[in-house]
């Protein structure tokens, strides 16, 4: 495949991601139905609706570029270009009122991002990124945090439920409280990355967290001035620890992510 220009793949998805959003804020206050409930997420019609929604409008413009998504792959996922795709990230969030979740779509070109978008269509906030150029939020040029010490950091923590996460991850939570000057667990990894990016949060830590979920939100964080740390996990997963590149040490995170 010829190579792709990164700043057209960039505009097809800020126009995919901002139709998206458009799509979750025209059914904010609808009912929405469940595909499926575990004990601790669901799925709803409107992520596949989403999902559909991005993937025409990327194929539109790159016909050849196959998908990874939450909900479902198209394509060989493992060629030379992917996109890689969470269309509402924060589904729990969203399906009870609360306005935090996003859309993430990131170009991956050898399984490495090139592209990243994530847009908040709550607060009309879009970040931007290609490879080896700035991040962007809404136009404008962000940075990571300065902050260099766990006291003064607010630091977002998630972990998945299951009753071995739980043990490992709970007395992390609870010395990172007592540490940090606060600690928030919100619900959409895709906005707790833009948020480091942009400085609002100066770390973030995931024990067990999707490609999807990461993919665009990684470029951003490291194209800010951040560190994105990550290690496999097991089942296809990821544990990661996002920060402004001074605190990741700081914060004693490898035997929470080992």
């Amino acid at each position: 495949m010829k190579p792709v220009s990164l700043p057209s793949a960039l505009t097809v998805a800020i126009k995919a991601a901002r139709a998206a959003g458009q799509v979750m804020r025209a059914n904010w206050h609808k009912p929405k139905r469940v595909n499926s409930a575990e004990a601790h997420d669901i799925k709803l019609e409107l992520d596949v609706r989403c999902q559909a929604l991005i993937e025409k409008i990327l194929a539109k413009a790159f016909p050849a570029i196959p998908v990874l998504g939450e909900e479902g792959n198209t394509g060989n996922t493992a060629a030379e270009y992917r996109w890689v795709i969470d269309p509402i990230d924060g589904t729990v969030n969203y399906a009870n009122g609360i306005p935090h979740a996003a859309t993430s779509i990131a170009l991956q070109q050898h399984a490495q991002s090139v592209v990243g978008v994530i847009y908040d269509p709550f607060t009309d906030e879009i970040w931007t990124t290609i490879k080896g150029r700035p991040t962007r939020l809404n136009g404008r040029v962000v940075r990571v945090s300065d902050c260099a010490q766990v006291r003064d950091a607010i630091v977002a923590v998630g972990f998945s439920k299951s009753q071995a996460n739980l043990e490992i991850c709970l007395p992390h939570v609870a010395r990172l409280t007592r540490r940090a000057r606060k600690v928030r667990n919100m619900g959409s990894a895709a906005i707790e990355l833009a948020y480091v990016a942009c400085g609002r949060f100066d770390a973030y830590i995931e024990r067990t967290i999707n490609l999807w979920d990461v993919a665009a939100g990684q470029l951003l964080v490291e194209n800010a001035g951040g560190e994105f740390y990550v290690l496999p996990a097991p089942h296809g997963k990821l544990r990661m620890c996002a920060d402004n590149g001074k605190l990741r040490q700081k914060l004693q995170v490898a035997s929470l992510l080992k």
